[in-house]
């Protein structure tokens, strides 16, 4: 009868651990953009979506897509809400084994310039006429470089006096008349028009369906915990959905999330700068009406994005889209 009992009390005890091990979160580390193109992360995680699939998410927050390519090698890091080109850069120049599974927005770059300065496309020849953007590889680059080409821009004028700096930096640049033109990633060109500022280029102008970012996650996750990806998609086209139909109430989440992003990721010594860019909920709703927030993506244009990288020498391997691109799990929504 004690043996019984025994067995009866290892049994229960089993089965409660076991009730206590399924009901756990699983801790997953998700990098992300600091700009409104991780929108659907970002409200997922204010509305505790991830938790409600059984993920307990840690944000690591990045200025631009290509620190966080960088940051991408970490091994602790699982999951990216990320711009497609530096994903491509992560993937065949540091040899990240990534998979994009998903898309999460078209377009969301653009130039901003100073209309007092600068009346048409070709002032950004002039030597007085002072340029920002965001360093070689990413996205803001690509779209400097098709200005240059399509309206036929002397490159050598262009691109010798370009600075590069971070779309913050870029910001404060402009409020303090250092800046007259600049090329930035939503959405901080609606905080350049907000600095008196006027959208000259988008990215629909130069680069039509423009992949804008993407959902990435390390091989591993695929191979052994494929149900989580599966989730991170759900949770990811829940969140699209949700945005989409109450756009609103998404800006409003937004411009919370970017200021207590803002406020944890600057360094002390840039504190009062990011304390003075203020984001508002009108300013985030005109810059999310710029993205085009859709989770299906185009085997073409990660193909178009991929040659664009290796002819401007962003990667120094060609690799083809199929290479870095699984969407089973995307097709199986």
């Amino acid at each position: 009868m004690s043996v019984l009992r025994i067995a009866v009390s290892v049994l229960l005890l089993f089965l409660f651990l076991s009730s206590v091990h399924a009901n756990e979160l699983v801790p997953i580390n998700i990098a992300v953009e600091f700009t409104d193109h991780a929108a659907s992360a970002y409200i997922a995680k204010q509305k505790g979506w991830f938790e409600k699939e059984g993920i307990k998410p840690t944000f690591f927050n990045y200025v631009t897509g290509m620190a966080l390519a960088s940051a991408l090698g970490r091994g602790d890091i699982q999951v990216a809400y990320m711009c497609l080109l530096p994903a491509i850069n992560a993937y065949a120049n540091a040899k990240v084994p990534i998979k994009i599974v998903a898309g999460t927005h078209e377009h969301g770059y653009a130039l901003v310039v100073n209309p007092e300065k600068i009346k048409n496309i070709k002032d950004l020849e002039r030597p007085d006429i002072t340029i920002g953007a965001v360093q070689v590889g990413g996205p803001v680059d690509a779209i400097l470089r098709k200005t240059i080409e399509k309206f036929r821009l002397d490159d050598t004028k262009i691109l010798k006096k370009v600075q590069r700096m971070n779309p913050p930096l870029q910001i404060m640049a402009i409020r303090m008349g250092k800046l007259d033109a600049s090329f930035v990633p939503e959405h901080w060109p609606s905080l350049a028009e907000d600095a008196g500022f006027r959208v000259m280029l988008k990215s629909q102008d130069m680069w039509p369906n423009m992949q804008g970012s993407v959902l990435v996650v390390k091989e591993e996750l695929i191979k052994n915990h494929p149900e989580i990806v599966k989730k991170l998609i759900r949770i990811t086209a829940k969140a699209t959905d949700w945005m989409k139909k109450n756009k609103k109430e998404a800006a409003d989440i937004m411009a919370e999330q970017m200021k207590i992003t803002g406020e944890r990721i600057f360094p002390v010594e840039a504190a009062q700068v990011a304390s003075k860019l203020e984001i508002t909920p009108k300013t985030m709703l005109r810059s999310m009406e710029r993205l085009d927030y859709k989770m299906d993506i185009d085997h073409k244009k990660v193909e178009e994005a991929v040659a664009f990288a290796y002819s401007n020498g962003y990667i120094r391997t060609k690799i083809e889209a199929k290479d870095i691109l699984d969407l089973r799990f995307l097709n199986e929504r």
